[in-house]
């Protein structure tokens, strides 16, 4: 057995029909006798949308009210596929952030991975749950919502695969691997053979 940490982007998961495509690969990697944990974005234009509601109100909201309103297009994630999942047939349960562990500093909008506290994702996993955790989001020591800024879903899965020792991480995205910078805007970036835990990371802050 495996423990397999698994990354979707929000175009993966930007209608039913995509939704359920992704907890079809879910539950094909868990029925091979895996544990799984998956991290989500959110759905398709979702962030895009919320900062736009954000600015009909409000055009200069602080840090941290925007964090607490874009954190809400994860969750809406989290709970779509694990209802697809449910509907399968599988034992699963979304995560916020926060829930799963991801505490980080202060640094509104930007914020960096402290640790993670594993206890819940481990009694998760013990159970044998298929575990849904929405990226780009953690919790600071004063009990309030912060974004990981640009990456931060790929930093959370990759956190999250070096904290539980993952056998594998497996980003699905729309890009053929992982380079030096994002190809989409940087036409040199480099494409890398291979990566560590660290060196991911560090890219994935970076938002390569």
């Amino acid at each position: 057995m495996s423990l397999i940490v698994q990354k979707f982007g929000g175009s993966s998961v930007a209608n039913a029909q995509r939704v359920f495509n992704v907890a079809n690969i879910i539950t094909e990697t868990y029925d091979k006798g895996n544990d799984v944990i998956v991290v989500v974005s959110a759905q398709g234009d979702t962030t895009d949308d919320l900062i736009a509601k954000a600015a009909e109100i409000n055009p200069n909201p602080s840090k941290r009210e925007m964090d607490m309103l874009l954190s809400t297009g994860e969750q809406i994630s989290i709970a779509l596929l694990a209802m697809a999942i449910e509907k399968l047939g599988y034992p699963v349960i979304s995560l916020t952030g926060p829930q799963a562990g991801f505490v980080t500093d202060s640094n509104y909008s930007k914020a960096r991975i402290r640790r993670i506290e594993k206890e819940r994702i481990e009694n998760e996993i013990n159970k044998h749950n298929i575990i849904i955790v929405a990226g780009f989001q953690g919790i600071n020591r004063y009990d309030n919502i912060t974004t990981l800024g640009r990456g931060g879903s790929d930093t959370s899965a990759v956190a999250l695969a070096a904290a539980f020792h993952a056998d594998l991480c497996q980003i699905f995205t729309d890009v053929d691997g992982v380079y030096t910078a994002d190809p989409r805007i940087v036409p040199n970036a480099k494409k890398l053979d291979e990566i560590t835990y660290d060196e991911m990371l560090e890219l994935a802050s970076l938002g390569a």
